[in-house]
């Protein structure tokens, strides 16, 4: 395949009808031994209906006609990635997390809408991303759009989607409380980020989302861990994009990819993959290592609200520090103090005065937590800086059947040893959880390619040299830092930790900062 003049693309083929059946202004160039040369006008029709009839690495016009909106210069992966999805109005980007795939999906909806072909794109995404990525990188690459959240009660989310902004962003459980509004809100672009939620076709939520893309022109759905647990979570997936090539039954497809080796437990096929990879096309997938033009470190936040119980004590902690704060001189060191415990209570759980332990609902930062180690693809690091969220965490992931250890004060240097070695050279465990201060030095962890804060420490040596873990010689991949945020003083508290701000009065600017808040 080759682009001529910029205006036509020729491909080689054996049935040169199936091309002129797909689309006009095609011509045969040349034949030879049966194999003819067909030129087709290079625009999207003609580059869409060359990658429905199986051509490969198609390029979309988008790469000659678009001007690249937005702060950033797009990497080669990233143009690509927009080109490709372009093609198909129903897709799956499987590019690993931190290779940029919201700015490429952003891209290609915004040339699809200057080109008249989409009016109105429904992004749905977990709640913790939905302000730190989605909206945020609207901002950043398609500032001209108009981009609102839907999230609140039904009667808010109802007049997000009336107002008719291009770009609405609504969290997954919010998708039902509003689905005929959506049905009838001309939506007709769907984008799926972190779509794995809908790998088990029997829940209400893939249900909804069949419903609504039926509608829907295009759907794109993004994950970048498709079938990370079992061939089987790519059914469901695989039902929404590509309905008509996916087994009618779920029995079918087991019984395709699994053999059963007990009574209760079944195992995967050998070539299971095979069917696994052709069942989830049309697809494209960028790892990050593949991606030279990538930073060796990407950074992300993900919200995670406040339940109700943490907002409560969260205020009072806050009129106590006022009160305190009340003609008194403030020192760092009661400053430190009290920022150490509003971060407490977003963690969930709290010390008191005489060393007891407050423990608080912190279900939404779990989840966030849970959601960032499940995209990734490597294994994790977790930093928690206070040692009894660290049992907290712990249990939650257990329960969630995520192998994990524990690396805090607390364990003997035997065991820990035992722990890195295992961490570094074997299957499991996939996380550990870490309490900063004991493995910020010396230690290689690059087994890990990601590194999770539970919640920011106030120390930018610590914060740097804890990263440094997974930033060592024999890291082969790119890395990613996410930070989990809250409250406004964590937020704050990551700024300063990556802009590397080390003055101590800094803290006790904090401090005031939100008390006056």
């Amino acid at each position: 395949m080759k682009i001529i003049d910029d205006t036509a693309i020729v491909v080689k083929t054996k049935r040169p009808h199936l091309v002129t059946e797909a689309t006009e202004n095609v011509k045969i160039v040349s034949e030879q031994s049966g194999m003819y040369e067909v030129a087709v006008k290079w625009d999207l029709e003609g580059a869409q209906a060359l990658a429905k009839l199986g051509v490969k690495k198609v390029p979309s016009p988008i790469l000659r006609d678009y001007t690249w909106t937005g702060r950033h210069t797009p990497f080669e992966h990233q143009k690509t990635t927009s080109s490709f999805l372009t093609l198909y109005k129903k897709a799956f980007c499987f590019n690993e997390a931190g290779t940029g795939k919201t700015a490429s999906v952003i891209w290609a909806c915004d040339y699809l809408m200057k080109k008249g072909l989409v009016n109105r794109v429904l992004v749905i995404c977990p709640l913790s991303i939905m302000k730190s990525a989605w909206q945020a990188d609207l901002f950043k690459f398609a500032m001209h759009r108009g981009c609102s959240i839907a999230h609140g009660t039904s009667k808010v989310r109802r007049k997000v989607i009336a107002a008719g902004a291009e770009f609405v962003i609504i969290n997954f459980d919010g998708v039902a409380v509003v689905k005929d509004e959506i049905m009838n809100g001309g939506f007709d672009m769907i984008v799926v980020d972190e779509a794995s939620a809908y790998k088990n076709q029997q829940t209400n939520r893939w249900k909804v989302l069949r419903d609504l893309a039926a509608k829907s022109e295009w759907l794109w759905m993004l994950t970048g861990t498709p079938a990370a647990q079992s061939p089987l979570d790519a059914y469901g997936l695989a039902k929404l994009v590509n309905p008509n090539n996916t087994p009618k039954y779920f029995g079918q497809y087991r019984d395709m990819v699994m053999y059963r080796a007990t009574q209760w437990k079944w195992m995967p096929k050998r070539g299971s993959d095979k069917t696994v990879h052709n069942l989830l096309q049309p697809a494209i997938r960028f790892e990050k290592d593949q991606c030279l033009d990538l930073p060796d470190v990407m950074y992300s936040d993900r919200d995670a609200p406040l339940t109700k119980q943490q907002e409560k004590y969260y205020k009072l902690l806050k009129q106590q520090m006022v009160i305190e704060a009340d003609g008194e001189q403030v020192t760092s060191v009661n400053a430190a103090t009290n920022i150490n415990k509003l971060l407490q209570i977003s963690g969930g759980a709290v010390y008191t005065d005489e060393r007891s332990v407050i423990e608080f609902d912190v279900s939404n930062r779990l989840n966030v937590v849970l959601e960032a180690i499940e995209e990734a693809t490597n294994k994790v690091l977790v930093f928690v800086p206070f040692t009894h969220t660290i049992e907290l965490l712990k249990e939650f992931l257990t329960k969630n059947k995520i192998t994990s250890e524990i690396i805090s004060g607390k364990v003997s240097l035997n065991n820990r040893s035992q722990i890195f070695d295992d961490f570094q050279t074997k299957e499991d465990p996939r996380v550990l959880i870490i309490q900063p201060q004991a493995a910020s030095h010396g230690l290689t962890l690059t087994a890990a390619d990601t590194v999770i804060w539970y919640a920011p420490v106030t120390s930018v040596e610590t914060y740097l040299q804890a990263n440094a873990r997974i930033n060592r010689p024999g890291q082969k991949n790119n890395m990613n830092i996410v930070h989990i945020r809250g409250s406004e003083v964590e937020t704050k508290l990551y700024n300063m930790l990556r802009s590397n701000i080390i003055n101590h009065n800094m803290i006790v600017n904090l401090y005031r900062e939100e008390v006056i808040g």
